[in-house]
């Protein structure tokens, strides 16, 4: 297994995601957002996709599929893989992210998004026959995400909001197969 210095670095802004083999890492950090991890365990391929929504408002019509929303971002993801041969049924999911970014507001449509990405990130993983064999979605805050495609290992850290001045990490979770901290 190769160390996180020797693998090529991927950072995922919203609405992106990566498909690639052992040599990558991607990482991206979320908040209300939610990161599905595909790997495929025998060929060491996996990506990556970091949607705001679970779906588009609107018919897609004649318009390209789009990462920023969940079932497009699984949509793009699994074509990639059968482009390798690879079949989504195969492959195992990982889920990160849904956080409350602002506790205590009583804007109860803002505060259930994040609650939405999750949910629908499950949803449409079961729909795929895709198991997810871990997740760490929900809470308070924003999480920073590592997702090692050659070992399929992914590490989070999760950092509650903090009060306007003060920076305190104020809590510390891992991904419950990792068994490490982010380097």
């Amino acid at each position: 297994m190769k160390r996180f210095n020797e693998l090529i670095d991927i950072f995922l802004q919203p609405g992106e995601l990566f498909v690639g083999d052992r040599e990558f890492q991607i990482r991206t950090i979320l908040g209300s957002c939610v990161s599905i991890t595909l790997w495929h365990p025998a060929s060491c391929m996996g990506g990556m996709s970091h949607f705001l929504l679970p779906t588009r408002s609107g018919a897609l019509g004649g318009a390209e599929p789009d990462g920023r929303y969940g079932d497009e971002a699984l949509h793009l993801m699994l074509a990639e893989l059968k482009k390798y041969g690879l079949r989504p049924s195969d492959c195992e999911a990982k889920i990160f992210g849904g956080g409350n970014m602002f506790p205590g507001h009583d804007r109860a449509a803002a505060m259930l998004v994040g609650q939405r990405n999750g949910e629908a990130a499950r949803d449409l993983l079961q729909a795929c026959g895709i198991p997810v064999i871990s997740e760490s979605l929900f809470g308070y805050g924003h999480r920073q995400i590592i997702f090692d495609v050659s070992s399929g290992d992914v590490w989070s850290r999760q950092i509650a909001p903090t009060a306007p001045g003060s920076a305190v990490l104020s809590s510390l979770a891992l991904a419950p197969d990792s068994g490490q901290d982010i380097p």
